[in-house]
């Protein structure tokens, strides 16, 4: 689920595919399609700080997993859309794929108290725009208009979400269908995410679950750039590189288990990153525990004049992750969430044809500079349903020479052939 204080720019996809369970350009003439809302129910005041906690778990889980695939390589994402979108799945889910998809995902509660904590959270999100930081956030669900849709999932998006349905073409034209979800993730994430989905993911797609968040926050104090230098860095396991240090000081700084944390807030105090340095000797998959990480949180957010200031010295990145790396199928199912992509499944609380999971998919970027930080990140996860979606028949036109067999079904015996070369002619 979403953390309402996570910075970055996000973007994700959920894809339902329906398909027996069996696991462009965009066009800036047409019209937009037009999404319709379910009745958004207004919940209790409730707390979203769990679903904080909830989503920094997942993503920690998830970032474990995902590095052991790829240690040496820069990954980035956002927890916080990623768990949206598979938690709009999830408000679909019954039984045991609920169950698990709820341990997964570390959801700390369920039924109405989710659904208010997930309203709580989504205002959150919006309240945290300020001078200085911009940040959009929005979920939407796709849906192809040959299948049907439970009212009820309807209404529980809208209201944990606020996300409504747009109609999509996945089973008569995956490029349109591609192109208008591409569309609309560019444009929600200012051009820095162009395409989250492709045609051939779409085929015998059902719905898609998209969840974006874009971010530009300037730091509270910016990196004098006359101070930025370069420096080496020491990949795990590799030859030393050259980077750009970006150089200041008076940030908080506090220290758990080995690990070293520097606190850089944004502009209106609202946001801030904190930076991370595992001990010394540790491999490039190191993360912190939940413990250490709660001393940190607890140690840089006290009282004013109450931790350690220090200089810092953090290198200029441009991260980017996509492609084959940001397939997050196996990455899931090594969390345990492996039922969910199969036939035995159960997504009829969004539909009554919806099966399984059926991909994720995700990109990434972030960039970090003397100014601020800017990020976007992108997946596509793609659930099954139990009954294919009717293509459009195919037409054979037999508008040039053809031929006719009259045959006897049982014995193959060839009772009239005939070759037609002018249909107008006896």
């Amino acid at each position: 689920m979403r953390n309402g204080m996570r910075a970055g720019l996000a973007v994700l996809a959920l894809a339902v595919v329906a398909s027996g369970c069996a696991s462009g350009t965009t066009r800036s003439s047409a019209p937009a399609p037009t999404a319709v809302r379910g009745v958004a129910a207004v919940e209790p005041a409730a707390n979203p700080r769990p679903l904080g906690a909830a989503d920094t778990a997942f993503g920690l889980d998830v970032l474990r997993a995902w590095c052991a695939q790829y240690p040496q390589q820069n990954l980035v994402f956002s927890p916080s859309t990623l768990a949206s979108a598979l938690g709009m799945a999830y408000l679909g889910a019954r039984g045991a794929t609920a169950r698990i998809m709820a341990g997964v995902l570390d959801l700390p509660t369920s039924g109405a108290a989710l659904a208010a904590e997930l309203q709580a959270r989504t205002k959150a999100l919006g309240d945290l725009q300020t001078p200085g930081v911009t940040l959009a956030a929005s979920d939407n669900v796709w849906a192809d208009p040959t299948l049907p849709l439970q009212r009820g999932y309807l209404n529980a998006v809208a209201t944990g979400y606020g996300a409504g349905v747009t109609p999509a073409p996945f089973s008569s034209d995956p490029q349109a269908a591609a192109n208008e979800i591409n569309r609309s993730i560019s444009q929600a994430t200012h051009g820095h995410i162009t395409q989250i989905v492709s045609p051939a993911m779409l085929t015998q797609i059902g719905w898609v679950l998209t969840s974006a968040l874009y971010m530009k926050a300037a730091w509270a104090t910016p990196f004098d750039p006359s101070r930025t230098l370069p420096g080496p860095f020491t990949p795990a396991g590799g030859r030393p590189v050259a980077a750009k240090y970006m150089n200041g000081g008076g940030y908080t700084f506090a220290a758990s288990a080995g690990w070293q944390a520097v606190s850089l807030p944004y502009k209106g105090g609202k946001l801030t990153m904190t930076a991370l340095l595992p001990p010394s000797g540790a491999g490039s998959c190191a993360l912190p525990s939940q413990a250490a990480l709660r001393t940190i949180a607890s140690a840089l957010g006290g009282p004013a004049g109450g931790a350690d200031t220090v200089q810092v010295s953090l290198p200029k990145v441009n991260l980017d992750t996509s492609g084959a790396t940001g397939d997050m199928n196996s990455v899931l199912k090594a969390l345990g969430m492996g039922q969910a992509f199969t036939s035995s499944a159960d997504f009829l609380g969004l539909s009554s044809q919806a099966c399984c999971i059926g991909f994720v998919q995700q990109a990434a970027t972030l960039q970090v500079s003397e100014k601020g930080t800017v990020g976007a990140a992108a997946a596509a996860v793609g659930i099954t349903a139990a009954a294919a979606i009717a293509a459009p028949p195919r037409t054979v036109v037999f508008n040039r020479p053809y031929l006719m067999l009259v045959t006897d079904t049982a014995t193959g015996e060839p009772l009239f052939m005939a070759k037609v070369a002018d249909p107008t002619a006896s």
